[in-house]
C-alpha cells in the first residue's frame, strides 16, 4: 500500500511539473507575441505616380509594391493611416468610416478597367479618433471628421498592391496645401505615438509631380527632375530633414518639381512621425514619362 501511495505521489508531481512547464512555455510565447505586436513601426513615403500603376504590369513600382509583404518591409499592421496627395482641406480632417470604404475613382480619361477596380478595406474609426486626439493635444486647435469619404486613388492604388486582401482597417488624414513643409512635419511629430501602437503611417504622393511636363514616349529623364530627385535623396539619406522642410529655398527646381505641394507634403508627415534621428532609406526608385519619379523611402525610427 505504501509503495502504491508513493507511485501516486510521483505521478501527481510529474504531472504538475508538466503543467508548470507548459504554463511557462505558454506565457513565454504570449509575451513574445505581445512584444512583436507592439514593435515600433517604421514610417514610409510611397510615390504612387500614375493611377494606372494599378493595372500596368510593366511598371517597376507596381512590382515593388506587390512584393511588400514578401520582402517584410513592415510587420503586418493593426491598421493603416494614409496621408494622400489627393485630399486637401482647410483644417486637418480624418475620415471616420464604420463599415467598408467606398473606392473613389478621382481621375478622368483613363481605361474603363480602372473604374471597375474596388478596394473595400474596412474603416478604422478608433484610429481616426486617436489621430484627432493626438493632433489636438499637440496644439492643432481644430480637427474635423468626415463620415462619408472613402479612399482616393492615392490610398487605394498602393494599398491594393501592398495588401490585396483589403482586410486591414484604413484611415485617411487630409493635407493643408496653404501651409508649409514644417507644418506637415509637425503633424507627423504629433502622430509619432501611433508607431508604438501597431499603426503603419504611410505618406502617398510622388517625389516629383509636374503633370504639365510629362514626356510621353521619352526614355530619358529630364535634367530638372533628375536634379531635384537627387537632391531629395541626398538630403534624406544624410538626415537633413530641416532642408527638406524648407525645400522651396534649398532644392534645385523646387517649383518645377512640385508646382503644387500636394504630392510632397505626405513625405513631411511620414518624416516627422519617424522622429528627428530617424534613418531614411531609399527602398525603390524608377522613372516614368521622363519626369515622374517613383522614389519611395522608409524611415527607420528610434527604437
Amino acid at each position: 500500500m505504501l509503495a502504491y501511495k508513493r507511485k501516486i505521489c510521483w505521478y501527481f508531481l510529474a504531472r504538475n511539473k508538466f503543467i508548470f512547464l507548459f504554463c511557462i512555455a505558454a506565457i513565454t510565447v504570449f509575451h513574445r507575441s505581445i512584444i512583436q505586436s507592439t514593435a515600433v513601426m517604421d514610417t514610409f513615403y510611397i510615390s504612387h505616380g500614375s493611377p494606372t500603376l494599378a493595372i500596368d504590369e510593366a511598371a517597376e513600382a507596381r512590382v515593388f509594391l506587390q512584393s511588400w509583404e514578401k520582402k517584410g518591409l513592415s510587420p503586418r499592421p493593426k491598421s493603416i493611416l494614409v496621408i494622400s496627395g489627393h485630399w486637401e482641406t482647410k483644417v486637418p480632417t480624418v475620415n471616420v468610416i464604420r463599415g467598408n470604404h467606398d473606392t473613389i475613382h478621382d481621375f478622368y480619361g483613363f481605361p474603363q478597367q480602372m473604374y471597375q477596380l474596388k478596394y473595400p478595406a474596412p474603416g478604422a474609426p478608433e484610429l481616426a479618433m486617436r489621430v484627432k486626439e493626438l493632433l489636438m493635444a499637440s496644439g492643432f486647435k481644430k480637427v474635423d471628421e468626415d463620415k462619408k469619404r472613402g479612399l482616393d486613388h492615392g490610398a487605394w492604388v498602393p494599398l491594393m498592391l501592398m495588401f490585396p486582401e483589403a482586410d486591414i482597417p484604413v484611415c485617411q488624414l487630409s493635407l493643408q496645401t496653404d501651409k508649409d513643409g514644417t507644418y506637415h512635419y509637425n503633424i507627423g511629430k504629433a502622430l509619432a505615438p501611433l508607431r508604438e501602437e501597431g499603426i503603419l503611417i504611410m505618406g502617398s504622393g510622388s517625389a516629383t509631380h509636374n503633370l504639365r511636363d510629362l514626356r510621353f514616349g521619352s526614355k530619358s529623364v529630364s535634367s530638372w527632375a533628375l536634379e531635384f530627385d537627387t537632391w531629395l535623396k541626398d538630403a534624406l539619406l544624410q538626415g537633413r530633414f530641416e532642408d527638406v522642410n524648407h525645400y522651396e529655398e534649398k532644392a534645385p527646381h523646387a517649383k518645377k518639381a512640385h508646382p503644387s505641394p500636394d504630392h510632397f507634403y505626405p513625405l513631411h508627415v511620414a518624416m516627422g512621425a519617424a522622429g528627428e534621428k530617424a534613418k531614411a532609406k531609399l527602398i525603390h526608385h524608377s522613372w516614368e514619362l521622363g519626369t515622374l519619379s517613383y522614389a519611395s523611402y522608409q524611415f527607420a525610427t528610434n527604437k
